[in-house]
């Protein structure tokens, strides 16, 4: 779109003119802006003498007319209101609830009559613009305006107005795109108007993965071929070939996409260079010659920091200083034999921008010594911003040695004893100060050796890639000789002029024209250094003015801040300059700048035809330069381009839409004696047609020669030779890569549109960095962020790349400020650009790397938004609205296929059904035995008779020391007085439940055993956090609650707690049951300790909150208990000679069994250890067993994971201290869910230093039906482990691929299955049995399980058939329980015990943790994972939906200025790993996500807490 719509006013000074051409362009958005009369815009400028007022305009190229117009064009959407809350901030004022403003809003799209309206346009359009021949649309574009104006200006110098094909009119809405935000769209909402979906069916996803199609092999043939099987490794093709194909949603391309269609292009050839007799045979004989006969004449001119004149270097002085140079540098470094420096050795010139005279000095006399000058910047810090990248240069050119002045060297970093710092990234340097008092005069008898111009190296010229690699270019002599000739003839130097130069002196424009040309030609040239700009921005124009320059060196910055600064100054004439050379003329946004200027400079004297914008590259130097017109011959027309075409590469006059058309104004002709082609930027380096846009490739003996050191890279670029649309190439000429992208239009004006390093791909299109920049300037007068300070990269996410923009804020712009300018932004480059931006970030002021020269370095700012490394300070980002290659949501198809054909069929292909087996639980044939294990109370009679001073239980402090024992008879007495407290306080009923509230210990048991005897049941649950009442104690109410307890047993502390004031806030404390304190009770025995009539009867209740937030509570009978204790006790090996350490929570499923009944029932000792003993001495555990020989252990991930965190690093000192675990056999981690991998891997590998043997550490698994279902023994294999693709999962199946594979997921066994119990995988739909390696519900048919239920809260209904349900096919009589847990049996090759092939489970995920989303199903776990290893600070995380959103709460562990770069990380991770798009991401404190006590997280109440606004977030982001 026309930016610079300035320049169509100004013809008009007048207030009328301005009026009429203002009304005009706006009453197509403002229908009733014609009838009011409106006052020219006054721009007032802040005073001129602040140095940040003009270094922060940089990047004007927009005036106030144009945003006017851009506004107007926005405006429409005001009309829509953002639906999307803003992201919330701890520290800010205006933190609103989630729950009432957080509610995702409705995908909003265009509807099907502006739909179908803008394809009828687009089509019209493409078939008016097919009737044309490109030729026409050349001409066409190229005839426009002369300003950077709209196509409906008048021409400047009278041309005709070509009339506008007849177009449909439609409003500006149409044009803008609505913002499209919310839930997962369908692809054909969220995708752009150009774009059209390919959706992939079910049927062809099922191919894509491989599922086996029948072959129609004979039987023999498969019977020969099945034995002939052995076990192969897939090939490695088939892991790590890309799937992209199978997961991205192919895009069809749009029919209306325009396509080049002129004729291939002609190489296009400059004039002739020509021979003069007077051209030195080399440029250090011109020096040689001028400094022997012009020895008075200036060569160069420097300005102090006030503009004023500060000396000036004479021809004479430059060549004497340059020759003590040179002899210093081959004679006086090192020794005769030894020299420092011999010709061809490259050398680092570091000096100053200020400095450019020893600069001078610096780079002749390197030329005369024949050694190879560098120039670079001067480092100020060790983590300069791309520091690393010249250290790169210095090593690829084999730099050692570094010049600099004395000032320079001083002002350089040192280390403390005052040596000149090692930056970061470079080699060993020497420094020699090059100032005149350390130079050595020449002896008579040397002269420097000057040979003829030849393709040695003469200099090597800095150049940073898009990706920020610094690489050198190497330019030789003859080459450099050719340059300056070629700029002499196409800007028509003469001896003696006057050039003031304010570009930088050590590359490029500055280097070639002020530095080599001026001196070839004797030109005196008046360096204006960019400090001096910083602090006098009209200090050039005065030098032109005193000086009478003929040529001026300028870049569009300086232009602007002349522009902006020239009211001060109204004495200048700039009638003397012939040339005003633009030299980044080729931003396609410089011709606003370049007729702003002329503008208010016209006045002065400037004349139109001198202003010369050209193009240049490192590669190949100048490529084309506008040579100054005749006096009032017209000007060079300008081609207004449409924005879309460009997109595509094609060159489209832009018609319909002024807000998308892009002006350009050509650089002019092709050097002299060079030849230019056009070829595609892409692949191989084939000819563009007449209307493509195309990389333009030069050949001349004026360009670079290669990337000095890099033979590799510089084949590609300095060795291209195009090709025909065939393939073949066009001759043998070879051209060099100038990195422009452009066309050649009629005359052979060469016109550039852009760089390669500013481009940005995005499905298929292309978008230039300045283009977007200039857009997001253009949305409003800039009250939020800093002009200059904008960078836009792309990152690559999903398959494509995405485009981000990054712009500094400024400091007094508020918060709504920043959202409302992020979202306007958004709108703008959605509805001109047709693309969506990935992410807007804005960043405290002065926060972005610099480049030497003050600009944004664009490679270290993606660097540091990649590596969570911005510190954004807000930040917006919009996956939903420009992701748009996600596949088609998976249906669900009903299943066809009965569970009695699917076994059918897996018997036929040759699986097994997926089942395993424990060994069998054995008789007990000793009448003793029976007798002792029929129920647990009379097992523990029987030990205090037989065996009463057996030490039963040892409990542990922090310290590691034993604070309470209890033998088999005091556990007996103490239980029994329990029981008798309970008859005579409690007034209870056999059968009544009773509420052990406890800290884990031995009181507990003690309780548990008095209840037995009793015949009431226990109820053992968790205690209230003296701490936090508010959080834990409605949770222990509750329980009381739904199990109806009779009685509550507790201590003297806790009694006081529960009737306490604090505890009346959170609950009802007069409700309580009966409250009996165990702690003083009088020496009672009960007249009878109960005997339960039948082992079916009750004998407790296991209460437990699950991770979905759903409190059950099952029912355990006495035959039960003992058969799962028999069962434990055959697995593990346990008798009453042995001890094993316990570090559980004892309050629910297996942790209370083993800290409570299994000791009981085998005799074994067991020390307990609470886990909360482990926050106060890390140690304990680990110190206990080293100090007790245990052989088994059981433990919680919690603890493991504290360990792990809090002693990784201690190992060497723990073994100093004697801790040795070289006794352990088997730590097994109790727990119901799938094992946790890494976090076991990393305990092996942490604690292996101190004797753990690497086998020892397993998992069990056990579930509310049934609480134990594997645990690792003494007799089984080792677990195995397996890897999955994790795309298959989400489809509900299991393929099995090698370790390392792509999206594969490592899943261990969760341990042998245990004896007495029989495990199937079914499928949860059909209730049928499935076969090996098939992913399924997991069924137990067990004694040991439990009866039933006792309540659910919350959901009743869904639970009736967990208990005693039946498979559909197969084996009717048999009663199953369901687990509600995902998983799959595979036969493995190793063996069990009974010497037969071990059957293994794995344990996948809970059914009710599964999230939905886009039809696949997601472990919250996988996601979990991802998120965590993003980035250092994201301590941990969790995630659940909310209406449809995937919501990411992550815990930052850094500082909070680290919160908001996880949010692009997190979105960035999930969407590559999982193929989704977060909606929200909420980051908070450390310990926000509630963990039980089993170390499982609680993602509901997490949920719960989030929508209730509880969590005192630091940041929560909404994604778009």
């Amino acid at each position: 779109y026309c930016l610079a719509v300035l320049s169509s006013f100004l013809g008009d000074i007048t207030q009328k003119g301005y009026e009429k051409k203002r009304s005009r362009l706006l009453t197509p958005y403002i229908p009733h802006i014609t009838s009011k009369t409106h006052s020219l815009p006054r721009v007032i400028f802040p005073s001129l003498h602040c140095p940040a007022v003009f270094f922060s305009l940089f990047l004007i190229f927009l005036t106030d007319i144009h945003t006017e117009l851009v506004q107007a064009a926005l405006a429409k959407h005001k009309e829509e209101k953002m639906g999307l809350p803003m992201p919330t901030k701890r520290r800010s004022a205006f933190v609103q609830s989630p729950v009432e403003n957080c509610t995702p809003p409705d995908t909003s799209s265009a509807s099907e009559d502006e739909g179908s309206l803008r394809r009828q346009a687009a089509l019209s359009v493409a078939l008016a613009q097919s009737l044309q021949s490109p030729d026409y649309w050349i001409n066409r574009s190229l005839q426009g305006s002369s300003t950077s104006s709209s196509a409906s200006s008048t021409l400047s110098h009278g041309e005709p107005k070509i009339q506008p094909l007849p177009q449909p009119s439609t409003a500006i809405v149409d044009v803008l795109a609505h913002l499209r935000i919310g839930t997962c769209p369908p692809p054909e909402k969220c995708c752009s108007l150009d774009v059209l979906h390919r959706l992939v069916s079910y049927a062809q996803w099922a191919t894509l993965l491989c599922v086996p199609v029948n072959s129609r092999v004979s039987t023999k043939i498969q019977q020969l071929l099945n034995t002939l099987k052995r076990p192969k490794r897939p090939p490695l093709s088939e892991f790590f070939l890309d799937d992209s194909e199978e997961i991205v949603e192919v895009q069809q391309p749009d029919p209306n996409t325009p396509k080049p269609e002129g004729r291939q292009i002609i190489p296009v050839k400059g004039e002739p260079l020509g021979v003069v007799s007077n051209w030195p045979p080399a440029l250090q004989a011109s020096l040689a010659r001028w400094g022997a006969t012009q020895a008075k004449s200036p060569a160069l001119s420097v300005l102090d920091i006030t503009g004023k004149p500060l000396y000036t270097l004479t021809y004479g002085k430059l060549w004497s200083r340059s020759l003590k140079l040179a002899y210093t540098l081959l004679n006086k470094l090192g020794t005769k034999a030894e020299p420092v420096l011999k010709p061809g050795d490259r050398v680092a010139l570091v000096y100053p921008n200020s400095d450019p005279g020893m600069l001078w000095v610096a780079f002749y006399g390197c030329l005369l010594a024949e050694v190879i000058p560098v120039p670079i910047e001067v480092p100020l810090s060790r983590q300069d911003s791309g520091s690393q990248q010249i250290g790169f240069l210095l090593g690829s050119c084999g730099v050692g040695l570094a010049l600099t002045s004395e000032v320079c060297l001083k002002g350089l970093p040192k280390t403390p004893n005052g040596e000149i710092m090692q930056f970061k990234g470079w080699p060993r340097m020497k420094w020699v100060v090059t100032d005149t008092k350390y130079l050595t005069k020449p002896s008579k008898d040397w002269q420097p050796h000057i040979p003829t111009a030849n393709t040695d190296t003469a200099y090597i010229e800095y150049k940073a890639t898009k990706e920020g690699t610094v690489m050198g270019v190497a330019v030789s002599k003859i080459s450099m000789l050719t340059h300056c000739q070629a700029l002499t003839q196409a800007c028509n130097y003469c001896e003696g002029e006057t050039l003031v130069n304010v570009l930088d002196c050590k590359k490029d424009m500055g280097l070639w024209h002020g530095v080599l040309t001026s001196v070839m030609n004797r030109i005196h040239t008046i360096s204006v250094p960019y400090a001096v700009m910083k602090a006098c921005p009209m200090s050039w124009v005065q030098r032109v003015h005193i000086h009478k320059a003929r040529v001026a060196l300028v870049k569009c910055r300086d232009l602007h801040w002349a522009m902006m600064a020239h009211r001060e100054q109204k004495d200048t004439n700039l009638s003397s300059i012939r040339m005003l050379i633009v030299a980044d003329g080729a931003n396609p946004w410089s011709v606003s700048s370049c007729d702003a200027f002329l503008n208010v400079f016209q006045a002065h004297g400037l004349k139109p035809e001198v202003i010369c914008p050209c193009a240049s590259s490192a590669e190949a130097l100048t490529v084309a330069i506008r040579r100054p017109g005749a006096r009032g011959a017209p000007l060079p027309a300008r081609a207004i381009l449409s924005m879309a075409g460009l997109s595509h590469s094609v060159i489209r006059v832009n018609t319909e839409d002024k807000n998308s058309a892009l002006t350009v104004q050509d650089v002019g002709h092709v050097m002299p004696g060079a030849l230019m082609c056009i070829v595609k930027p892409d692949g191989p380096p084939q000819l563009c047609k007449t209307d493509e846009i195309g990389e333009i490739v030069l050949n001349s003996r004026a360009g670079g020669t290669m990337y000095y050191g890099l033979p590799g890279v510089t084949k590609n670029t300095f060795e291209v030779i195009p090709v025909n649309q065939a393939g073949a190439p066009i001759g043998e000429i070879a051209f060099t890569r100038t990195g422009l992208l452009g066309f050649v239009g009629p005359g052979s004006l060469v016109f550039v549109v852009g760089k390669i390093e500013g481009l940005l791909s995005v499905s298929g299109r292309r978008h230039n960095a300045d283009d977007l920049v200039a857009t997001a300037l253009a949305v409003e007068p800039v009250k939020t962020v800093y002009r200059g300070r904008i960078a836009v990269f792309s990152v690559t996410a999903f398959y494509d790349e995405r485009i981000v923009v990054v712009a500094e804020q400024r400091p007094d712009a508020s918060e709504e400020d920043s959202f409302q300018w992020m979202s306007r932004v958004l709108q703008a480059i959605d509805s001109i650009h047709q693309v969506g931006l990935y992410c807007l970030a804005l960043v405290p002021a002065n926060t972005l790397p610099k480049t030497p020269l003050g600009g944004i370095h664009i490679c270290e700012t993606k660097q540091n938004f990649l590596d969570g490394n911005l510190h954004p300070c807000n930040i917006l980002l919009c996956p939903h609205t420009c992701v748009t290659n996600l596949p088609k949501p998976r249906q669900k198809q009903p299943v066809g296929v009965g569970p009695a054909s699917i076994m059918v069929g897996n018997l036929v292909a040759g699986k097994r059904m997926a089942q395993a087996v424990g060994r069998e639980l054995g008789v007990v044939e000793d009448q003793d035995l029976i007798r002792k294990h029929q129920f647990l109370s009379e097992a523990l009679q029987w030990r205090a008779q037989t065996d009463p001073d057996h030490v039963l239980y040892v409990l542990l402090n922090a310290k590691g020391v034993a604070v309470c024992t209890s033998t088999c008879l005091q556990l007996h007495k103490r239980a029994e007085k329990i029981t008798a407290a309970l008859m005579e306080k409690g007034g209870l009923n056999t059968g009544d439940n009773v509420v052990l509230l406890y800290p884990p210990g031995i009181d507990l048991i003690a309780a548990f055993y008095g209840c037995l005897y009793a015949g009431v049941v226990p109820v053992t649950v968790r205690p209230p956090h003296p701490q936090n009442l508010t959080a834990t104690l409605p949770t222990v109410r509750m329980i009381i609650d739904v199990s109806k307890a009779a009685c509550i047993l507790t201590t003297q502390p806790l009694m006081r707690i529960l009737k306490s004031r604090e505890a009346a806030a959170s609950v009802n404390i007069k409700t309580w049951p009966t409250i009996i304190d165990t702690d003083d009770l009088p020496r009672k025995r009960p007249p009878q300790i109960y005997k339960p009539p039948t082992a079916e009867m009750l004998a407790y209740l296991d209460f437990s909150v699950s991770t979905t937030g759903m409190l059950t509570g099952v029912k355990m009978s006495h035959a039960a208990v003992s058969t799962l204790c028999r069962s434990i006790k055959l697995q593990c090996e346990l008798y009453s000679s042995r001890q094993i350490a316990i570090c559980l929570d004892p309050y629910c499923g297996l942790g209370f069994v083993l800290w409570c009944l299994s000791s009981v029932y085998s005799g074994h000792q067991s020390i307990l250890i609470p886990p909360l003993e482990l926050e106060s001495s890390l140690p304990v555990w680990l110190s206990t067993l080293s100090q007790y020989k245990i052989r088994d252990t059981f433990c919680s991930y919690s603890v493991m994971e504290l360990c792990t965190k809090g002693l990784g690093t201690q190992t060497e000192m723990l073994k100093a201290r004697g801790l040795n675990l070289s006794c352990v056999r088997s730590c097994v981690v109790i727990a119901e869910e799938r094992p946790r991998l890494l976090l076991t891997q990393s305990f092996s590998k942490l604690f292996k230093d101190l004797g753990l043997s690497p086998r020892a550490v397993s998992t069990a698994f056990g579930s509310r039906v049934n609480l134990a279902l594997c645990m690792q023994g003494t007799a089984g294999p080792d677990p195995s482990t397996v890897y999955v693709d994790m795309k298959s999962l989400r489809h509900d199946r299991v393929r099995l691929v090698e370790r390392g594979a792509p999206q594969s997921l490592p899943l261990m066994e969760s341990g042998t299955i245990l004896p007495g119990v029989r495990v199937i995988i079914v499928n949860p739909e059909t209730r049928g049995p499935l076969g090996d390696s098939h992913l399924g519900e997991i069924w137990v048919s067990s004694t040991h399980s439990a009866s039933g239920y006792y309540t659910i809260y919350g959901e009743e209904s869904l639970q009736a058939d967990h208990f005693n349900t039946t498979l559909s096919f197969g084996e009717p009589q048999t009663l199953w329980a369901r687990t509600g847990y995902l998983g799959f049996v595979k036969r493995t090759e190793l063996l069990d015990s009974t010497g037969d092939l071990h059957d293994a489970l794995f344990v996948v995920g809970s059914l009710d943790e599964t999230l939905e989303l886009r039809g696949l199903r997601y472990h919250p776990i996988d996601i979990e994972t991802s998120v965590s290893r993003t980035h250092r600070s994201i301590a941990e995380s969790a995630v659940f939906t909310w209406t449809n959103l995937l919501v990411v709460v992550a815990e930052l562990s850094g500082s909070e200025q680290e919160a908001l770069d996880l949010v692009p990380l997190v979105t960035n991770v999930v969407l590559e790993e999982h193929h989704l798009i977060v909606g929200v991401v909420v980051i908070v404190d450390p310990g926000v996500i509630p963990i039980n006590s089993r170390g499982e997280k609680q993602r509901m109440h997490l949920r719960d807490s989030f929508l209730a606004d509880q969590l005192d977030p630091i940041y929560v982001a909404y994604n778009m």
